[in-house]
This record gives structure tokens, sequence and C-alpha cells, in this order.
């Protein structure tokens, strides 16, 4: 937790986009200590990096896009959530193509393919974004709020009125173990309805059963039925994780979203940017581990965490 993490070694990618259906390949390599997560999207001959920030934020409406002097990289969050919760703080990402492969509509096959590669500690120190104070966004009946906790948590609330979804919420404490069992294998998901209408223009062209929960009328359409009797709000969690990534740095804080979604997501994070009031980037030292211990980390950190949830 103290140090920075890349991978191992080099691993390869590919998979169907889903909603260009092209083919597309990505390259995952280590990266430096300090690099941060880096897109390198390649059209041609021609090749632009794109970092993994809110600043580079283009898009929001049918997934979070990072774009850069006119070349961007579409549906970012499942890779960017794994990379997150596995706690990797520096990875080079070549890609061919408009956006990450879909894979199976879940993150579960990125959690494994990054697991395959291994993780490497690094020699520098990981920097913490810690809340200070709380700091709240609402948007008519969507909302999302953020206060003070010692660990990186997420608690989330949706409403639908479809018999399939309902009402559904969950809390979890984020954690390479509990991602990977609980969060990662959650699939995305959309009313039958909008898929047709998305395909009909244009869109989704890479859409399947194979890679997406999707929900008729009154039943979901998938032969194999849901992984989790909550998997729809278990994969608007993993969304979280990945939008917030682009914080820049790991979050010291609990999240509370109700109906909320990438384009809200995105508001948030540059709110809470903007107010450097409520936050402060904390640097642990192997020094800060020989401290007493108070709710799992050094007691000097509960001057600057007000609350622990």
């Amino acid at each position: 937790m103290i140090f920075q993490c890349t991978i191992a070694h080099p691993i390869m990618i590919s998979g169907t986009g889903l909603h260009s259906g092209r083919r597309i390949n990505l390259t995952l390599r280590p990266a430096d200590a300090g690099t941060g997560v880096v897109f390198h999207r390649t059209e041609g001959e021609r090749t632009v990096s794109i970092e993994a920030i809110s600043a580079n934020v283009v898009d929001t409406r049918l997934a979070t896009v990072l774009g850069k002097n006119g070349l961007s990289v579409s549906t970012v969050e499942h890779l960017l959530a794994a990379v997150t919760a596995l706690e990797i703080d520096n990875l080079h990402i070549d890609i061919d193509g408009p956006e990450v492969p879909v894979m199976d509509g879940s993150a579960a096959p990125f959690v494994e393919l990054l697991l395959g590669a291994g993780l490497r500690s690094q020699s520098r120190s990981r920097r913490y974004l810690a809340l200070r104070q709380p700091i709240s966004l609402t948007e008519g009946d969507k909302r999302i709020s953020m206060i003070p906790s010692r660990f990186f948590r997420i608690s989330f609330e949706i409403a639908f009125d479809h018999p399939c979804i309902s009402v559904q919420n969950r809390s979890v404490k984020v954690s390479p173990e509990l991602f990977r069992r609980d969060i990662a294998p959650a699939r995305t998901f959309g009313f039958r309805r909008e898929v047709e209408y998305l395909k009909a223009n244009g869109l989704a062209l890479g859409g399947s059963l194979d890679n997406a929960v999707v929900i008729g009328d009154d039943r979901v359409l998938n032969p194999e039925g849901l992984r989790f009797q909550d998997e729809f709000v278990r994969h608007k969690i993993l969304d979280s994780i990945g939008d917030f990534s682009l914080l820049g740095f790991p979050l010291l804080g609990h999240i509370k979203s109700y109906r909320a979604g990438h384009d809200m997501n995105h508001r948030m994070v540059e709110k809470l940017l903007a107010s450097p009031e409520h936050w402060r980037l904390v640097e642990f030292s192997p020094d800060d581990l020989r401290q007493p211990l108070q709710g799992g980390f050094p007691n000097f950190l509960s001057d600057l965490v007000l609350s622990k949830v």
C-alpha cells in the first residue's frame, strides 16, 4: 500500500469494441514510478499519448472517453477500474482503435490478465488524495456526496421503474480481493429498446448477449441469467471506480451515489479538484508504519481524516 506499483511483464489484449464493432488490440506495458496511467492511441502512422486524468475527458454520454490532439479512446472505465482496484499506479496502454474492447462487459477479464502479468512494487511512495471535508453534487433526482474516510469506500443506490431492477443498493470498501470477487464480474447492462435504438444509429455495433446484460419488457434476455442478484448496482460501483480514478491519485474517501452515471461522476471529479480546501495529498513512508495504528492507519492520519466510515 505504501509503494507505487506497475505490472511485471507486458501483456496483449484483443477484443471487440462495443460501439465500433472493430477488432482492437491493446498492449499493456510496465511504466516507471511517477508515470501514471497513459494511453498511447495510434491511428495509421500517428500516435497520441493521453494521460488517464479528468482534464482529458472529452465525452461522457455513453461511456467515459479520453482524448487529446484529435484522437480519443472510449469506454475506458472498466479497464481503469481493474487497474485502480488492483492498486496499479503506473501503466502504458498501447491501443490501435477508438475504444477499449468490451470483453464480456465486465472488468473480470482485465483483472485476470493483469494478475497474470504479475505486479511489481516500485521504490517511490504512493500519494493519496485524502478528503478533509464533505462535498456534494445534486442534479435533479441524482446526487453524489463524498465524505472523509480512512479507506476508499463506495455506496451506491439505483432505482428503475422495471421489475428486473427496481431499487438496489450496495456499499463496499474497495480492496483488490473484494473487487476481484464481488465487483469485477458485474456486466454492463441496457434495455432492449435502447440497444435497438443505438444499433439503428450506428452505435453498439459490437454489442451482444455475450458482452452485456440486456433487459426486455419483463425479464433478462441473457439465457444464463444474472451473475449476481444485484448485478446492476455492482456494475455501477465498477463504473464509479473507473471514473473516479481520473482524479489522478488513489482516493481516501467515501463516495455515496444515487442514480449517478458517467457524466455526473466526471462533474463530481472536476468539482472536487477545483475545491482544494476539501482535500489534501498525503504520502506515507515506512516510518509512518512504525507509529501506533488507529483504525488500520497511522495515528497521524486521524487528524486529517475526520470520520471513520
